[in-house]
């Protein structure tokens, strides 16, 4: 079926799922096992490094494996390529995304309105609360963009310096901003995937948010019970002096409050349901304008001009958008941190480099069959009704482990397990609240994914970092495995 409107426009009819007989279980698993060993040590080998070249070289020899595997299935080269070709096509506006993350973050950095939100949030956020407060700051955003994407390359990337001033460690404070970016990707019917998922289960939106409240309402409260809990214990003496901070931002960025109409007109945008894409693009340019108007002194460092002009300008501006930049404040706390620096277009290029590994990994393993013939090994286990949430949530992990989408991780077991929630007698929007709760949070927990990938470089953390800080995404699947396990809130079609 193909879901299409102004939110979201995703072609599903394309996604095969196959009945491939063929295919032992054993050998289906044999290029996951593979993968598995190549990743766990590469991370032991290069430690952090491992997302710049060995883990994206790991995905394709994995897939070469499983490719082979094809052949002696009889698969064709052509299927076996149209698939990853297909694969590649479903990341294009992923990619282009990244990109303008990344040209957003230099000319937001460059012309103030990043030094600006952590200079402000340095005055206002009471350090104890933090990240209490940063989460339900990116809770609002999130629900009112209905983008988890968008609400960490805008106001997530300020929180993380204003974080990273506090002294907070990095993974924690990721944590606080996925936590409530991925609440509103759930909950807001602005959301892609709280659209994806009713479509799969054959529900509608409405129904959906409203069912999924019951699992999801709960966890945003541990959530942010534990937030509050870890901001009580980080103690007064390992916090910085905020006003040596605040003095070192003022004295090398122009701040104003002006700045804040730029992210305002990008959220506005989002509300007003503009693409993702055309509104970061709206973000870029106008940063890039109010960089020249507000900060002239920045632009001929970033230039590395001497005078102002157009063509330095032009230069501060297009290397802001382009390349890594790095602006020194003077202060060794925030230089030590390189909190005023950005990557631009360029530094997105490994994510790319990995996300496409990935698909060329997820594709051929769609295509030989293998996803498919180790979820059917997991459905046949499914007797009780628990038994079929437990295998729903799982597929739907397994699918962001190896498929390396999101949105797969939510199509292709919508698809496998729609007839077996009707045939249990169970209500689609069982099936599209278990999809939300397993598929769209641990999308982040896998850094080859592209969920992983893109947000592990656009907040600056390594996915092995937030991981454990990232309560929301992981006790999601949970709840909603409490609620089936207890007949909690599991509607039948028989009471509708």
């Amino acid at each position: 079926m193909q879901k299409k409107n102004d939110i979201l426009d995703i072609k599903t009819d394309n996604i095969k799922l196959h009945k491939n007989k063929r295919l032992r279980l054993w050998e289906a698993f044999i290029p996951i096992i593979v993968l598995v060993i190549l990743l766990a040590y590469n991370v032991y080998i290069y430690k952090d490094d491992a997302t710049s070249g060995p883990n994206q070289f790991a995905l394709i020899f994995a897939g070469v494996v499983a490719a082979v595997i094809g052949f002696i299935k009889n698969i064709s080269y052509s299927d076996m390529l149209e698939a990853v070709v297909d694969n590649v096509k479903s990341t294009g506006s992923a990619i282009f995304i990244l990109l303008m993350v990344g040209a957003l973050a230099g000319t937001w950095l460059i012309s103030g309105i990043i030094p600006t939100m952590i200079f402000y949030g340095l005055k206002i956020l009471n350090p104890t609360f933090f990240l209490a407060a940063a989460l339900v700051i990116c809770c609002i955003i999130s629900l009112a963009t209905g983008s988890s994407w968008t609400t960490t390359a805008t106001i997530g990337i300020a929180l993380m310096g204003i974080g990273k001033a506090l002294g907070f460690p990095l993974g924690m404070i990721a944590g606080a901003v996925l936590s409530g970016a991925y609440f509103g990707d759930k909950m807001s019917p602005l959301s892609d995937t709280t659209n994806l998922a009713p479509a799969m289960a054959g529900t509608d939106v409405f129904t959906h948010v409203k069912y999924m409240a019951y699992t999801t309402i709960p966890t945003i409260i541990i959530t942010l019970i534990i937030f509050l809990v870890l901001g009580f214990q980080h103690e007064a003496a390992e916090l910085q002096d905020n006003f040596a901070l605040i003095n070192s931002i003022q004295n090398t960025f122009n701040i104003t409050p002006l700045l804040f109409i730029v992210p305002i007109v990008v959220i506005v945008l989002i509300v007003r349901k503009a693409k993702p894409l055309t509104a970061l693009f709206i973000g870029t340019i106008l940063a890039g304008i109010f960089a020249v108007i507000f900060q002239p002194e920045i632009i001929m460092k970033v230039a590395e001009s001497d005078t102002f002009n157009f063509n330095s300008a032009y230069k501060g501006v297009m290397n802001a958008m382009t390349n890594s930049i790095y602006i020194p404040s003077g202060n060794a706390i925030l230089d030590e941190n390189e909190l005023f620096s950005s990557g631009g277009m360029s530094g997105m290029l490994s994510t790319i480099w990995l996300i496409l590994c990935a698909m060329f990994f997820g594709g051929i393993m769609q295509e030989i069959g293998a996803l498919q013939k180790i979820s059917d090994s997991i459905l046949k286990i499914a007797k009780s009704t628990f038994g079929l949430f437990a295998s729903t949530t799982f597929t739907c992990i397994f699918f962001n482990g190896t498929a390396s989408d999101q949105y797969l991780a939510i199509v292709v077991p919508g698809k496998m397990y729609q007839k077996a929630f009707k045939d249990k007698g169970l209500a689609p929007e069982n099936l599209s609240r278990t999809l939300e709760d397993s598929g769209t949070v641990t999308s982040i927990l896998f850094p080859w994914n592209t969920g992983g990938a893109y947000q592990s470089k656009t907040l600056g953390v390594g996915t092995g970092e937030y991981v454990y800080y990232a309560f929301f995404n992981l006790i999601s699947p949970i709840m909603t495995l409490i609620f089936a396990y207890f007949n909690i809130k599991i509607r039948k079609l028989t009471s509708k």
